[in-house]
């Protein structure tokens, strides 16, 4: 088989799980707009497209998205099957097709019976049947022939540090707030704090008022400073030995660890009071996700267990949950449905720094899935979660009844994240993993802010 017909299946095959996707928005859209009604005839809608009638204009792009991207199906299952190594790309691309006249069937009666009963419920279920097939067919695809044993090189003695640790103390008040601010892991601050403002538009109905949004922001941004502080403490001894924490304020002793201690309770403390401004559950929760991440993930997940990234994605999702509980006083079903993205977003997203810094967390003596498992099983991990976070984007929008903006965003930078990480299951490069964990920041920012503004209708 050559290599360009093997680019041209990979390429065929990216783009019909975008397709698929574009079409399983498409259609959570046009249930939203209730374009059923405007639209009642099949294949074509009796009115041609108006600009003056949104809905109608829903109908009739859902109906072409569906023509071009069956096309595409059909394309990429004829050379699949003649190109694929593996028999199971074959088998996964025949189910692709064959459920799709079953989709364009109950597609059909949907838009006849005005999306009545549970016809819309298995239309949208064998959609993602038919995404779920492609999805499999490329990840199969894509680690064919590679080589998906568990790394079983020795990494060297964890005992021993990276190098000399050189000690500097700070030489002025601003080398001393620099380093506490370093402690606060800051990097982290800006998407939590997004998560937790789309947590709050999503459960509001009107206007929040100012001072619940930033005793809100403000509390989980000195939650998310305490975390990262105990984070800090607790790991100080490991991070000599890893090359890329070996310079933080701890391990270098421009903090002492007394002094960080005392900096991670005020912040905790401070991040209590000011949730419990808003109510009590927020205030709870809060406390949760410090305990949670300095504790059971810091001490129990991440040094014990493969799955740390996973289990771990609760932290980040908890200010979702935060979000909604401080609008509401209760968690609604749109926050739990954010959470949910965020709690499989993590893997997709944490899982590309871990492959560039597999040797690191290696010498670190952490369990890390490209450590345990091997980069192939990694990469693999990383395509199935992004495609459970695209589903999980599209039950947020069919939930919370948003709209084409929220839409357009998570397939047009859903799009960009999947190529990065075709591109990193090609390349196997450290610089393709990072351009792949960019990637993810990039499409979970775009889709918060887009939830927010879509939300609020600001």
């Amino acid at each position: 088989m050559r290599e360009t017909d093997t680019r041209t299946f990979t390429a065929l095959l990216t783009g019909a799980v975008i397709g698929v996707y574009a079409l399983i928005v498409a259609g959570a859209t046009a249930a939203i707009a209730d374009a059923a009604s405007a639209c009642s005839s099949w294949p074509t809608c009796s009115q041609p497209p108006s600009l003056t009638e949104p809905a109608l204009m829903i109908a009739w792009g859902h109906r072409v998205t569906a023509l071009l991207v069956g096309l595409l199906v059909i394309a990429t299952a004829v050379v699949g099957w003649r190109v694929a190594r593996r028999r199971r790309v074959k088998y996964a691309l025949a189910v692709a097709l064959a459920l799709f006249p079953v989709q364009i069937g109950v597609g059909a009666a949907v838009a006849t019976t005005g999306a009545a009963g549970e016809i819309p419920s298995v239309h949208l279920g064998v959609a993602a049947s038919i995404f779920g097939a492609l999805v499999a067919a490329l990840a199969w695809h894509l680690e064919a022939g590679a080589d998906d044993q568990p790394v079983t090189t020795d990494p060297g003695p964890v005992s021993e540090p990276v190098g000399d640790v050189t000690v500097t103390r700070p030489s002025g008040l601003v080398e001393t707030v620099r380093a506490y601010v370093s402690l606060t892991k800051p990097r982290l601050m800006w998407l939590l704090s997004l998560v937790a403002a789309a947590g709050m538009a999503l459960a509001a109905d009107g206007s929040i008022p100012i001072e619940t949004i930033l005793a809100t922001i403000g509390g989980g941004v000195l939650a998310i400073g305490s975390s990262g502080t105990f984070n800090h403490i607790l790991e100080r001894d490991v991070d000599r030995r890893m090359n890329r924490t070996a310079d933080r304020p701890l391990t270098t002793e421009q903090v002492p660890v007394t002094n960080a201690l005392a900096f991670g309770f005020a912040l905790g403390a401070l991040s209590l009071a000011a949730f419990l401004t808003v109510n009590v559950l927020v205030a709870v929760l809060g406390l949760v996700a410090i305990v949670f991440y300095s504790v059971i993930y810091t001490l129990v997940l991440k040094p014990n267990t493969v799955q740390n990234t996973v289990i771990g994605g609760f932290a980040g999702a908890l200010p979702a949950l935060i979000g909604s509980a401080a609008v509401t006083g209760t968690i609604g079903p749109a926050g739990l449905a954010l959470a949910t993205l965020i709690f499989l977003w993590t893997p997709a997203h944490f899982y590309n720094l871990a492959l560039a810094y597999k040797d690191d967390y290696a010498r670190g003596g952490f369990p890390m899935m490209p450590v345990v498992r091997g980069e192939a099983t990694t990469r693999k991990h990383i395509l199935w979660y992004l495609a459970a976070t695209l589903l999980a984007a599209t039950v947020v929008t069919a939930i919370a009844d948003l709209g084409a903006l929220v839409g357009a965003t998570t397939v047009v930078l859903g799009a960009v994240f999947l190529w990065m990480v075709v591109r990193l299951h090609r390349e196997r490069t450290e610089s393709a993993a990072f351009r792949a964990f960019h990637a993810s920041n990039a499409y979970l920012g775009a889709f918060l802010v887009a939830v927010v503004i879509d939300a609020l209708a600001i």
